[in-house]
C-alpha cells in the first residue's frame, strides 16, 4: 500500500523523472519550472533562488507536503493505493482541489443513485464524508471497484485536458504529452 514514506518517495521519484529538470516553455503559463515545481509554488514554500538551481530535495519535500499529506491522499492510500497515486499525480498537474473533486464526482456517479451511499459534497476536500463513501464503494463493489473508480477519475481528467486545449490553443502543445503520460 502507498502509505509508507518509501512508497511516497517512489511516487515522487517517478514524478520527477517524468517532469524532468528545468524548463521554461513559452506556452506554459507556469513559467520557469524545475523537477515539475513551478516558480510560483517554489516561492510560496520559501525558495528565493534561480529556478535553474532549485534543489531536487526541496521539490521532493514540496511534493510530500503539498500534494500528499495536505490533501490527505495518504489517507486514501490506506484503502485504495492506486487511487491515491492517481490523485497525487493529478494534483501535481491540475491542483489537488481538481483531483479531489474528480474523486468526489466519480464516487457520486457510481453510487447507484444513492442506494450504496448518499451523494457527497463536491467540495474538493478529502474529509470524513469522502473517505466514508470511498470505503463503502470499495466494500460494495469488491475487488474490481478500485480499478473502475480509477478509470472514472482518469476519464474526467482526460476530458479536462481536452477542455484546456480547446479553450486555450497554446495548450495543444502539451495535450499529447498530458494524455500519453498522465492517463492510464
Amino acid at each position: 500500500m502507498l502509505n509508507s514514506h518509501d512508497d511516497i518517495d517512489m511516487l515522487i521519484n517517478k514524478t520527477i523523472a517524468l517532469e524532468g529538470d528545468y524548463s521554461d516553455h513559452p506556452a506554459d503559463r507556469g513559467g520557469p519550472t524545475r523537477w515539475g515545481v513551478t516558480e510560483a509554488v517554489a516561492r510560496t514554500h520559501g525558495y528565493t533562488g534561480d529556478m535553474r538551481q532549485f534543489p531536487r530535495e526541496e521539490a521532493a519535500s514540496i511534493y510530500k507536503r503539498k500534494y500528499w499529506f495536505r490533501p490527505a491522499y495518504n489517507r486514501i492510500a490506506k484503502h485504495a493505493p492506486d487511487i491515491a497515486a492517481e490523485l497525487f499525480d493529478t494534483g501535481i498537474n491540475m491542483g489537488t482541489g481538481t483531483a479531489s473533486g474528480f474523486l468526489q464526482r466519480a464516487l457520486n456517479a457510481l453510487n447507484r443513485n444513492g442506494r450504496d451511499y448518499q451523494d457527497i459534497s463536491v467540495d474538493r476536500i478529502i474529509g470524513r464524508e469522502t473517505l466514508s463513501a470511498l470505503e463503502i464503494f470499495l466494500r460494495k463493489r469488491g475487488a474490481r471497484g478500485e480499478a473502475v473508480l480509477l478509470k472514472a477519475i482518469e476519464a474526467l481528467q482526460g476530458a479536462r485536458y481536452i477542455e484546456l486545449a480547446e479553450k486555450r490553443p497554446a495548450n495543444q502543445a502539451f495535450l499529447y504529452g498530458w494524455i500519453a503520460n498522465r492517463i492510464g
